[in-house]
């Protein structure tokens, strides 16, 4: 299994090319603001081919380079049919505006294909098959991508602004929220096993046994007492 990723643009996103090995056919997950040319230089570097752009969420940060990236390899996007107006409509996605100067350097709008993810859906791309968990509140159509442990590796968790290592994703934005937020760390990331590495939208990457033992949000969860009142900072756009 191949896994490159980069954090790329004004907000540090972590995008990831995933594939079997390298020299074959890969996914691009969450390529946002400014992460086109590292795109690129991922792709050359380990000879892959893209068939197909993930999207954990609709928010700038994560999908500012769907458009440049799904043109120059004709491939389709897909995404969460509940933030699906974001890619044309990032604004009205935050809430505010984010700024004339960074908008002037942004692609607004769909890509020619846009595939619309399911919740529980089993997707074989690439040679992968990534399972797709519904896990609203960051936004209401986030979403995570998990891989099988394979021979060289345990089983993969892409977490997007669901779950970071200490922490979670704000839900202070337009469609976020907490009760959502705890429901979904509840039903996506507790069944996962301690082994899984979480690859998150950003930050360092962890396991969900690092994260059950240590993450306050998570940690309450599991008690039965999470009300969304923990004092850590919560992350993300």
């Amino acid at each position: 299994m191949l896994i490159a990723g980069f954090p790329a643009g004004a907000w540090g996103t972590n995008c990831y090319l995933v594939a079997p090995a390298a020299g074959e056919e890969c996914v691009i997950i969450d390529p946002g603001h400014q992460a086109a040319e590292g795109v690129e230089e991922t792709l050359r570097k380990h000879r892959l081919k893209p068939v197909a752009v993930m999207l954990t969420h609709g928010h700038i940060d994560h999908v500012a380079s769907v458009v440049p990236v799904c043109g120059a390899h004709d491939v389709p996007a897909w995404i969460h049919p509940a933030d699906r107006y974001m890619m044309s409509d990032p604004e009205k996605a935050l809430g505010r505006s984010i700024g004339m100067p960074l908008m002037g350097e942004l692609t607004v709008g769909e890509p020619d294909d846009v595939h619309e993810l399911t919740d529980g859906a089993a997707l074989k791309l690439a040679g992968l098959e990534l399972t797709v968990s519904h896990a609203p509140g960051h936004t209401k159509g986030s979403v995570t991508f998990g891989l099988p442990d394979a021979a060289d590796i345990p089983p993969v968790f892409f977490s997007g602004d669901l779950l970071f290592a200490g922490s979670i994703g704000r839900t202070d934005l337009p469609g976020g929220d907490m009760a959502e937020m705890l429901d979904s760390l509840g039903r996506v990331c507790l069944p996962l096993d301690d082994s899984t590495v979480v690859l998150s939208g950003h930050g360092p990457q962890t396991t969900i046994g690092r994260e059950r033992a240590t993450n306050p949000y998570l940690r309450e969860v599991a008690a039965g007492q999470g009300d969304g009142t923990t004092a850590a900072p919560r992350r993300g756009m």
